[in-house]
């Protein structure tokens, strides 16, 4: 059975490919019973769309994978503390637990600046810092690229 540093992992790869396409380099994978039903990373200089985060493209994955909007029992595993877009559609899809590799101390929405999960709604979501120093670098190296640019 796959370990979620594994899952990060996926999602890691899935960031690697937005940086190649110039994209922030956040990736995102949703996992039912050990299986990645989703993988997504973000595509909105591609796409043109403020939404195309990665966590946003897989969760819509996700859904027709499972033929439903609720992902219960989901986990999402995703590179960058979702923002409150992102932790707003994770609630509403009722996956069960969030892990992520790397603070957003801009926009984080999962304790950096808010903590959404906390907020008594309907639906309660586990969420866990897993601490991977690749992240953190592929963002930084990306946006030290982009200001040399």
């Amino acid at each position: 059975m796959p370990s979620d540093e594994q899952y990060l992992k996926l999602a890691m790869d899935q960031a690697h490919i937005a940086y190649h396409l110039g994209e922030v380099p956040v990736g995102a994978v949703i996992v039912l019973d050990n299986t990645v039903i989703a993988r997504a990373h973000n595509m909105k200089e591609s796409m043109k769309d403020s939404t195309a985060h990665a966590e946003i493209l897989a969760i819509k994955q996700a859904q027709i994978a499972m033929n439903d909007w609720r992902l219960n029992d989901c986990r999402i595993y995703s590179t960058l503390e979702p923002c409150p877009m992102c932790m707003g559609a994770i609630l509403h899809s009722r996956l069960s637990a969030l892990f992520f590799s790397a603070y957003d101390m801009k926009w984080g929405a999962a304790g950096t600046k808010v903590s959404l999960h906390t907020c008594n709604f309907n639906h309660s979501l586990s969420v866990s810092y897993i601490s991977d120093v690749e992240s953190g670098n592929l963002l930084r190296s990306f946006f030290s690229k982009l200001r040399k640019e």
